[in-house]
This record gives C-alpha cells, sequence and structure tokens, in this order.
C-alpha cells in the first residue's frame, strides 16, 4: 500500500475563516494565518485516525491520517500544524463531507515554515459539520531525540535501531499534521503498518488487532480516549519486559534492552504501589487499561508522561540493586511518580495553553513528594523538599530575568523556555504553601473536585482557584495565589525585634541588589523557643506588627529565646533578621533546638542574603561553623553546595586566602565524614547512605589528601574486581572525583582506568557517574579532553551536559572550548532545552564584567529563541558574581575571621 497519496504542511493564524481574497488561483492561502500565537478554531478535530508506515534501517517513514473534523463557522480554510521537516504531497489532501458524499479536491496548499501552520484553503465553502480531512505525509526518523526519531542499542554485538516519539511540547507536528495545541483534545486510533515481525510495538492504547504478513506485522490500536496531540506515543524497538497488575487489574509493564528486564523491578514496585495511592487521593481510577514505561537509551529528557506509554531515560527507570546508587534508587522512584501523576494532572486534565504549564509540571513536582513519603516513610521525603525544589526554585527566582508562573507564550518556540525550575520547582513550592495555608484534607478534597469536574477536558489557572474557594471557604484564594503566580520574584522579610513586637517589613529579594515595589499576600507561621507556640498569619501589607510578649513571657533559657519565621519553611520566601535574633538562631542550630527543615533553611537564607551583598562573607562563614556537627542528609547537601559556591567567588575575590577557607571547609565536613566512614553499616539509612558519597565527593574536591587517597586506593581494587566492596556505589562518584585530582597532562593514568571502565560497563548510571567526574580535574588540559570526550561518539547525547561540571581551574577552558565547539553543539543538537544546557553551566560561572561582555559579543548573533532567556540570567549572574567580588574584596574583617576558623 502506497502511504504517500497525500501532502501536509504547516501554517498558521487567527481570522473568522473568511478570508477577503477574491481569486482561488492568485491569492497566497497563507496570508491571513501568519504570526499568530494560536490556531483558529472555525475548524476543530475530533479524531484521527493515523498509520504510519516506518522504515527503522533507511531511517525514514511515511503515513497517512484521516482527521475527523467539525467545521463549526463558515470557512474555505484549514489550519493546523505541520512542520518543516513533514513533507507533504499537495495532491493528496482532501476533505470529505460524509453527509452529501461530497469530496472537496485539491486545495491550494500554503505553508508557513516559521510558525509550523499547513493552511489549506479549497475553492468553495467547506459545510458545517463534520467532515473528513485526509492528508498523505513521509518524513525522516531524526537524530534529535523530538518528534519520531531514532535511538540506537547494541544487541549481539550488532547496533541496531529503535523508533520513539517525543511530541511535548510540540513536536507531533513532526510526524503528522495535527492540531498541535494542548486544547485540541480527540481520539486516536492509530495504526503501525509493515513492522518487523520480531519488534515490539508499542502506544498509547492496547492492541486491537495484528495482523501477520511473513516476517512483516500491521497492528492496530484500540482507539485512545480524548487527549492532547503532545500525549501520543509511538515505540518500536526489540525489548524484554517484566509485568504485573493492580489490584483493580490495571496491567503494568516496564520494558527495557534484552537482559536489562531484572533492572526494572523496582520502577514497577513503585508504579503499582503509586497508581493505588493516586486513585484514592484523587478519588478517580487511573482511566486506561494498562501502562507501559519504556526505558529509552536515546532521551532528551528525563521521561515523559505519553498518555498510557510513559517513556524515561535508562538512568530513570532502571535500578541495579549492586551497582545503582541509594540516590539513583531515589531518583528512580521521584521520576516515575511524577510521570504518573501526569496520568491525572496533564493527560486526563490538561492546560489550556502553555501558560499554564505549572498546572501540569508543579503538581506532578509536588504530587511526586506525596507519594514517595507514602511509599518510603524511611526517607523523609519532606526534609528532602526544601533542597530540591524550593532552593532551587528561590536561586533563579531571585534574578530580575526571572518570569511569572503563568507567562505568556506568544509562539511555539517560546514553549522550550518554561521547561524550567519555575514552572517545575517554583510551581511545587506555592502548593505546598497553599497547602499548609488551606490545611491538607481541604486541599485534597479540593484537587479530587477539579480533577472530576474536568477531566477528559483543559482547565487553567483560576479554574484551580475557583474550586478551591469553594471547597476550602477561602474567598480571597485568587487574590492570594495571584500575586504568587502572574508576578515573578518573591519577598524576603525584614524582621526587627523592638520592646517585645516583631516588626516585618517585605520587599522583592534580588540577587542584584535593587528592591522594586512588588507586593505578595503572604501566609506567615513563627513560633518563638518551641514548636508547640506555632502562629499563623496572613501578611497584606507593606509592613506590619505584632506584639508577641505573651509568648516571650514564660521563656527563660536562652536556648529557647529564638524567633522563628516560616516554620519548616513552608513558604516561598526568605527571612532576614536583625542581629539579635540571627544570634539567638545560631545558638539553636548549635544546640540542636531547630528542626533539620528550619536548620537547612536558615542556612539556604544566609547564603542567599550574602550573594545579595546584604551579609557580609565574615558573617556568613561564621554562621556556618555552627554547622560543624551536622549529620542530617538534607542539611549536609545544603551546605555542600554552598561550600562549592563560596570556593569559587573567593578563588576570584580573594585568591591569597583559598587555603584557609579550604581548611576550615574541610574542618566542617570531617566530623560527617567520620560519623558516616567509607562503608556501609547494617541498618544504616537511606539519607545516610546518600551522605556518605555527598561528604567524600566534596572533601576531594577541597584537596583533603586522606580522602583522596583513600579514594584512589579503594578505586584500584574496583579496577581489579569490578563486584569488590571496597568500592559501594554510594561511594564511586567520590572516587572518581579523587582519582582526577591527580591526573595531569603527563600522568592521564587515572583518566585512561576511568574511560576504561566507562567503555566496559552498559549501565547508564556508571556511565553518567564517570563523565560527571572528568572535568573535575584541576589540570585545564586535562579538562579540555574531557569535554571533548563529553562531545564524542562514545556519549551519548543528552548525557553530554554531564561532563560540563567543570573544576574552577577550568572555568577558562570550558569557555574556549564552548566557543570553539559551538557550531558542532548547535548542529548536533538543534533547538530547544538540550543546547540552552551547554550554556548556564560554563557561562554563569564567570564574575568579572569583562568576561559578560566577550561573552555577550559571542553570542550576539548566534542566540536562538529558545536560549535568548537561558542566556540572559547566566549573564545577570555574571553581573551579580562580579558584585559579590567586589564586595568581598572590600571586606576588612575576612583575613582574620578566615584563619580563626581554619584554626579551630
Amino acid at each position: 500500500m502506497n502511504l504517500l497519496k497525500k501532502c501536509c504542511s504547516c501554517f498558521r493564524k487567527k481570522t473568522d475563516g473568511t478570508s477577503t481574497s477574491t481569486s482561488h488561483q492568485l491569492s497566497d492561502p497563507t496570508t491571513d494565518f501568519k504570526g499568530q500565537p494560536r490556531l483558529p478554531t472555525f475548524a476543530v478535530p475530533i479524531r484521527y485516525d493515523i498509520q504510519l508506515k516506518p522504515d527503522l534501517a533507511a531511517c525514514k517513514f511515511e503515513g497517512i491520517v484521516s482527521i475527523f473534523v467539525n467545521i463549526v463557522a463558515d470557512t474555505r480554510f484549514i489550519v493546523l500544524n505541520a512542520a518543516a521537516q513533514l513533507h507533504i504531497n499537495s495532491d493528496s489532501v482532501y476533505f470529505s463531507d460524509p453527509n452529501s458524499n461530497k469530496v472537496f479536491e485539491k486545495p491550494k496548499v500554503g505553508k508557513v515554515e516559521a510558525d509550523e501552520i499547513l493552511v489549506l484553503e479549497f475553492s468553495e465553502t467547506l459545510p458545517k459539520g463534520m467532515g473528513v480531512l485526509t492528508i498523505g505525509f513521509e518524513g525522516v526518523l531524526n537524530d534529535k531525540m523530538k518528534g519520531f526519531y531514532i535511538s540506537t542499542y547494541d544487541h549481539n554485538g550488532q547496533k541496531k535501531n529503535m523508533a520513539v516519539t517525543q511530541f511535548e511540547p510540540a513536536y507531533a507536528r513532526q510526524c503528522f499534521p495535527c492540531w498541535d495545541e494542548p486544547s485540541f483534545k480527540a481520539k486516536f486510533n492509530i495504526a503501525l503498518l509493515d513492522v518487523p515481525s520480531e519488534l515490539v510495538t508499542l502506544s498509547n492504547m492496547p492492541v486491537g488487532e495484528e495482523e501477520l504478513n511473513g516476517n512483516l506485522k500491521t497492528v492496530y490500536y484500540q482507539e485512545s480516549p480524548v487527549m492532547s496531540t503532545y500525549l501520543v506515543a509511538v515505540v518500536i524497538g526489540l525489548f524484554d519486559y517484566i509485568e504485573d497488575h493492580t489490584p483493580d487489574g490495571i496491567k503494568v509493564r516496564v520494558y527495557s534492552q534484552v537482559g536489562k528486564a531484572n533492572q526494572g523491578k523496582f520502577a514497577l514496585h513503585v508504579a503499582l504501589q503509586t497508581l493505588g495511592f493516586y486513585k484514592d487521593y484523587f478519588q478517580m481510577p487511573y482511566s486506561l487499561p494498562k501502562l507501559d514505561m519504556v526505558a529509552i537509551p536515546d532521551f532528551a529528557f528525563g521521561a515523559m508522561e505519553n498518555y498510557g506509554l510513559v517513556t524515561y531515560r535508562e538512568t530513570d527507570l532502571l535500578f541495579d540493586d549492586h551497582h545503582s546508587a541509594a540516590a539513583n534508587k531515589q531518583r528512580v522512584a521521584t521520576v516515575v511518580a511524577h510521570e504518573l501523576a501526569h496520568q491525572w494532572f496533564g493527560n486526563l486534565v490538561t492546560m489550556e495553553w502553555w501558560t499554564d504549564l505549572w498546572l501540569n509540571e508543579g503538581f506532578a513536582t509536588w504530587m511526586s513528594y506525596m507519594a514517595k513519603d507514602k511509599l518510603f516513610p524511611e526517607w523523609k521525603i519532606w526534609t528532602q523538599f526544601f533542597d530540591h525544589e524550593s532552593s532551587e526554585g528561590l536561586r533563579l527566582d531571585g534574578l530580575a530575568k526571572s518570569h511569572p508562573i503563568e507567562v505568556e507564550v506568544n509562539h511555539a518556540s517560546e514553549i522550550d523556555e518554561i521547561f524550567d525550575t519555575i514552572s517545575y520547582k517554583k510551581g511545587a513550592s506555592i502548593i505546598q504553601m497553599l497547602k499548609g495555608y488551606v490545611g491538607g484534607p481541604h486541599f485534597q478534597n479540593s484537587l479530587a473536585t477539579y480533577i472530576k469536574r474536568h477531566a477528559w477536558s483543559n482547565a487553567r489557572t483560576n479554574d484551580l482557584w475557583a474550586v478551591l474557594k469553594e471547597e476550602c471557604n477561602e474567598p480571597t484564594i485568587d487574590k492570594i495565589m495571584n500575586s504568587w503566580t502572574k508576578q515573578e520574584g518573591y519577598p524576603v522579610l525584614s524582621v526587627k525585634m523592638k520592646n517585645q513586637t516583631l516588626e516585618i517589613k517585605q520587599s522583592r529579594f534580588l540577587y542584584a541588589g535593587s528592591h522594586d515595589r512588588c507586593q505578595w499576600i503572604i501566609p506567615i507561621t513563627y513560633c518563638c523557643g518551641d514548636y508547640d507556640s506555632l502562629i499563623s498569619l496572613l501578611m497584606e501589607k507593606k509592613s506590619e506588627t505584632y506584639d508577641i510578649k505573651d509568648l516571650l513571657s514564660n521563656i527563660t533559657d536562652p536556648a529557647r529565646s529564638w524567633i522563628k519565621l516560616n516554620v519548616e519553611q513552608i513558604g516561598f520566601f526568605r527571612v532576614k533578621y536583625d542581629d539579635g535574633l540571627a544570634a539567638k538562631l545560631r545558638y539553636a542550630i548549635e544546640h540542636k533546638c531547630l528542626s533539620v527543615t528550619d536548620r537547612l533553611g536558615i542556612l539556604d537564607d544566609s547564603f542567599a542574603l550574602c550573594m545579595a551583598r546584604e551579609m557580609s562573607l565574615t558573617s556568613l562563614l561564621t554562621f556556618m561553623a555552627a554547622y560543624r556537627e551536622e549529620l542530617e542528609h538534607t542539611v549536609l547537601s545544603n551546605l555542600i553546595k554552598i561550600i562549592g559556591k563560596i570556593e569559587r567567588i573567593v578563588a576570584d575575590a580573594r585568591p591569597e586566602l583559598m587555603n584557609y577557607i579550604k581548611q576550615f571547609f574541610i574542618g566542617l565536613l570531617l566530623p560527617a565524614a567520620a560519623n558516616f566512614g567509607w562503608d556501609p553499616k547494617q541498618g544504616e539509612s537511606h539519607l545516610d547512605a546518600m551522605s556518605r558519597g555527598d561528604i567524600f565527593t566534596a572533601l576531594a574536591v577541597l584537596g583533603h589528601e586522606e580522602t583522596i587517597n583513600e579514594a584512589n586506593s579503594r578505586f584500584n581494587a574496583f579496577l581489579n574486581d569490578r563486584n569488590t566492596p571496597l568500592l559501594h556505589p554510594d561511594i564511586r562518584k567520590a572516587a572518581y572525583v579523587a582519582v582526577m585530582q591527580k591526573v595531569t597532562s603527563s600522568n592521564k593514568a587515572g583518566l585512561e582506568s576511568l574511560l576504561k571502565v566507562y567503555r566496559e560497563t552498559d549501565l547508564s548510571q556508571e556511565k553518567t557517574r564517570i563523565l560527571g567526574s572528568l572535568a573535575s580535574c584541576p589540570d585545564e588540559s586535562v579538562v579540555y579532553e574531557a569535554l571533548n570526550f563529553a562531545l564524542s561518539s562514545e556519549v551519548r547525547k543528552q548525557d553530554a551536559v554531564f561532563g560540563l561540571a567543570v573544576s574552577k581551574e577550568g572555568r577558562e577552558v570550558a569557555w574556549k572550548w564552548l566557543k570553539n565547539n559551538w557550531d558542532k553543539i548547535r548542529t548536533t543538537y538543534g533547538s530547544g532545552l538540550l543546547l540552552t544546557r551547554f550554556v548556564g553551566p560554563i557561562v554563569s560561572s564567570f564574575a568579572s564584567s569583562d568576561k559578560m561582555k566577550e561573552i555577550g559579543k559571542f553570542f550576539g548573533n548566534r542566540t536562538q529563541a529558545s536560549m535568548v532567556r537561558t542566556l540572559k540570567q547566566s549573564m545577570e549572574q555574571i553581573y551579580i558574581n562580579s558584585k559579590w567580588v567586589q564586595t568581598i574584596r572590600n571586606d576588612k574583617d575576612l583575613a582574620e575571621a578566615v584563619k580563626k576558623l581554619a584554626n579551630k
């Protein structure tokens, strides 16, 4: 069967559909539709019947789609999406009216490649009501990890191809002509034609019928419920799988490369339990008869929530009991729980437009913590929420070049930019704040009502606020939350104690240091001396005062004289205490009077205030000394991040103090290192297992000789025996980093040994551990070599960014490497998120205005739409760093303070 009888292209614009053209033969059909942010709505898709015939050997495909369309207004036009890469034969396009059996053939076909729209102009007005648009097309199975693409794998020593789809946010149009916007939900009937019979073929729905023809097969899938185009999925390849069923009969499978099926057991367990938890939480069962989860070797994102067919990077789905670390286990649970949350938040109820992306990603991120807490309470996952989500959200949102959660998207090329920390992490954080304000049971009931009300449909942020107002009897919810979703940034609360009265003032926090006139309605909690005295209030003005003499009247113990705002870091804001309140909090931290999350939050706020030049580095370092005996994972994790950033900024500002700084930081971490030791302890916690690797990695980077020597000794044992207990997966990253600290251009034995391990292992997690260690070497020439390796054919494209973890000594050579290889990077990765990930890690580490000018000049004519915001944010970070360097150079007390701290 020749499927190429028809053609299609991409174009779009908003109009009433009638056009002012008088000549069908002479007019340009695209004239009224160019440059519009959305497709017109005079024709609405109801159902797609799609036949795809992929050729995995030739890396191409052909197909035909019949789209059942409802014509709702008088028009001679049909406007839909099709990418420039999708070839359409104009003679193949026709529209048929089932009521009259009339066929409208040979429309004028126009294409606007910049807008990815296809405009079909027919010679006469189309009849209102249901009709069928048929288009034939062909395309290339690309290597860019988006649209319909090829992923490669090894099987019995041979390189094989598999075909995979990645349609979010707007890449379905690269595979078939469609209304590629989330609001145009429709049903899908999908068929895969002439596929080699030995291959596994998967789509969103179960197989309805399969026809064998020699060594080929054609597979027809059951009709899907209504869904958006970005959730349509197809996977074709050679796989093993394991399966189980939920108590209500949902078949769940985990697919992996042949020979790796057992590595899917943990993900299968998480999926089965999570589906049950979400069913109860949302009071709505999973809506499809099956759920497939597939590990894809080449995959741009962590995972993709395709309805009923979730695709993952191998590192985020597979877990090896012998060679994966505790952090890998948590990562798999996190990603699986996140993607399955999308089956409700995103798939069943879908954002109306990308402006409300946070309704998908913020909620999926937050719900993943709910699920993990239910499945693994021993992980104390909510203590990690602030470090992994809120802290990162606060970091990016402290930039002037941030954006609101609800951000206007005026073109498909802008969508990639908002798949960022704001949509995911700030979104999740304000959800946590809102839950804390209205209460857990009210919040859960509201979400269940929201899901039920908007199931199989689309929703906007205001729809969620409307439900919360009803269910929680909180008429001002929308007013409160609009101050968090419609304006960028967040407040810092400046707190002073005066005559037993708390004075609180809010202003926008910016690392650049200038506070503007923004104002938020802020749910605040605080307590005095203990957690039994918790007070909750709503701050609606720029400044307010609170009488707390009753709370202070019974406090005589110095350890209980502290006051903590933002209890358990529920609110998305920072707090700046006056000197007296800060001193009491330090005392409380030293004496372990505060919770883990509050110790973490105070540390994170203090560092941010220092970077914003509202706290001296001397004060910050002195405050950090209170954490010398800290053993809790989340606090240590944050402390290690801060240590790394301070070490780099001091290297730029006061290099003569580096040895003292390192000595102080090593002293901060050694008590924890001694507590955890190198080897796992029987019965130790999941968090302690993760801390061990973090601590020894940090000590290796700081140049602690004892750590480096011990790690190298254990690595040598590992080279002789890959199963030695001396190098547990939890400490392998630390050992690899330690090995690289001794590598030089004249002695590359350690590098060569690591590359040998890289080439021998087939475990993706092991490969990324090694890749993330290579550029930590202090030797510039070795860093350059490591970066070249990251861009080589030995490294899968999505993994190259792991190789950008460059030592402070290698920053300049990394920038040189980026410039020299930019054309290759851009050609390899095209546009989109993967391209932007090469910019931030390298560019934002600098701290001089001259470097900012040099970078700006280089990217002046090399910027693409998807990287504009990232580049601006990186340039702003350089400016912030440069101002911070100047402040540190002017800190007259720093040298003496650092020497004292180092010698303690």
